[in-house]
């Protein structure tokens, strides 16, 4: 519920159980593994992802770019 109320501000759209928020906070993620999906417009999804914490001492335009994902993937896949 705390974070619900947190990101309440930023919510610009919602579509059944899809909910979108403005890029204003950063949160940290753990996840299982990476993997390709043309499910998604990345082409990458995260199996199993947990939010692990907020991220007030980050802005947005310090998060991972899609090119540090393929690394990461890459890394991951031994490529």
């Amino acid at each position: 519920e705390e974070l619900t109320e947190i990101l309440k501000p930023y919510i610009y759209k919602q579509e059944g159980k899809r909910v979108f928020i403005k890029p204003k906070i950063v949160v940290e993620v753990l996840y299982d593994e990476m993997q390709k999906s043309p499910k998604y417009s990345s082409k990458y999804a995260l199996r199993f992802p947990r939010m692990i914490r907020l991220r007030p001492d980050r802005s947005p335009d310090e998060i991972d770019t899609l090119d540090r994902v393929k690394q990461l993937y890459e890394k991951q896949h031994g490529m």
